[in-house]
């Protein structure tokens, strides 16, 4: 018998292996790989004066009709001209979330359209979209609260205040990627966060916050990093022994506390160290249902997350229209079976350099090394992309660029 979705998200979960089977159904859908997608975000500021705060209120007036209900309750939040959907962070940093493309081309010239679009909509306001991965100007501050905003700052408080600079400062760029066949999703899986470190160190654009530089290439990482490691480390490791991508994650995502549990009033907060398997135990006087399982996964940061597909989530927001050069950079890597299998194997010895990563960007020799590699390989798989000669060649000077960058690096 087939359960409806309405039931099965009110599901009371009274055993582990239940949860489990629930991950495994939403976590990992796999297939053909035919679509891609990006979020984008972006810290936003007066165009006059960039350190000035920008308040909610200019922020909702921008937006107008396509401003998000976290801003105005009674707004229809429309989506933008080309199917792309906006939100605000913490801190007033505005996503903008593409619907998924079946071919890049068609992800690149909505994306552009929809940024276009929103730029247009900031202008009258005096407001601009910023281009690197955390406020260089602004320190933290929150614009947008909600009662999931203040139960994450309130768990992320108790470890010092990184997670208040994760929440209210950084900008990234998330990249969508269908997780491909069943006998493909394993590699496809390791490769997604073997390649994390080199690329995050050839995409750094993070090192300098409220004013000063922070001494990292990638600040908004070092943010991640001094977060509560259960719920934003990787999921995968080259030192620890090879598990399936399915039971990776539900272990992960088991043992994971509980970031905050929704009520009917304005305390989602719970007790620090509960995690998702002990509430199935019982440890909260409800039981847990599907519906709770899919809003913990929704508080958990690793740099790869699966939702269905891969979102990958160690990127720093580029600017202008940089986005796209990293974007089409994974989505190449991705492109064919034989290509992830080669960035795999070039990448997987400095796949556990997250740190250096973040710290030295392309000043550390071997992930500068293997980010000339990894963009290499780039290079020679961009031509599947098929893009129009003028974004071709765009794209390729933005790699070559960063190729560049990544052998002086590696000297």
């Amino acid at each position: 018998m087939v359960t409806s979705p309405e039931l099965d998200r009110g599901a009371i979960l009274g055993e582990a292996e239940a949860a489990a089977g629930h991950i495994a159904r939403i976590c990992f859908k796999t297939g053909p790989p035919r679509f891609t997608g990006v979020e984008l975000e972006w810290t936003v500021h007066d165009a006059a004066d960039p350190a000035r705060p920008v308040d909610r209120d200019r922020l909702r007036a921008a937006l107008g009709r396509h401003a998000p209900t976290t801003l105005d309750h009674t707004s229809p939040a429309e989506r933008l001209p080309h199917g792309g959907t906006v939100t605000v962070e913490p801190g007033g940093q505005i996503e903008l979330s593409t619907a998924p493309r079946r071919s890049f081309v068609a992800l690149h010239t909505d994306t552009d359209a929809d940024i276009g679009e929103l730029t247009r909509l900031l202008a009258p306001a005096g407001l601009v979209l910023g281009g690197s991965g955390i406020d260089p100007y602004r320190p933290p501050g929150p614009v947008v609260d909600t009662p999931r905003y203040r139960a994450m700052r309130h768990s992320f408080d108790r470890g010092g205040p990184a997670g208040r600079t994760m929440m209210y400062s950084t900008a990234g760029l998330q990249i969508c990627l269908d997780a491909g066949y069943p006998d493909d999703l394993p590699a496809r899986w390791a490769a997604a966060h073997a390649v994390g470190p080199p690329l995050l160190a050839a995409f750094a654009t993070a090192g300098r916050h409220a004013g000063r530089p922070t001494g990292w290439a990638s600040a908004r990482m070092a943010a991640w990093l001094a977060i509560d490691p259960t719920r934003t480390r990787p999921a995968w490791s080259p030192t620890e022994p090879p598990a399936d991508p399915v039971s990776a994650w539900t272990g992960y995502a088991l043992a994971a506390p509980l970031l905050c549990v929704r009520a009917d009033g304005p305390d989602w907060t719970v007790p620090p160290g509960i995690t998702f398997a002990d509430w199935i135990d019982g440890a909260l006087p409800r039981p847990p249902t599907t519906d709770d399982l899919d809003y913990h996964l929704s508080t958990l940061f690793p740099p790869v997350r699966p939702r269905g597909y891969l979102e990958i989530r160690y990127l720093d927001a580029q600017p202008g229209r940089d986005w796209a050069v990293p974007t089409a950079v994974l989505t190449a890597l991705f492109a064919d079976p034989a290509t992830t299998r080669s960035a795999a194997e070039c990448a997987t010895p400095v796949a556990d350099r997250w740190y250096r990563a973040a710290r030295y960007g392309l000043a550390d020799v071997p992930l500068a090394r293997v980010a000339a590699q990894l963009l290499d390989l780039a290079l020679a798989a961009l031509p599947r992309l098929d893009l129009p000669a003028g974004a071709h060649q765009e794209i390729v000077h933005g790699v070559r660029r960063r190729r560049a960058a990544a052998e002086r690096g590696a000297r």
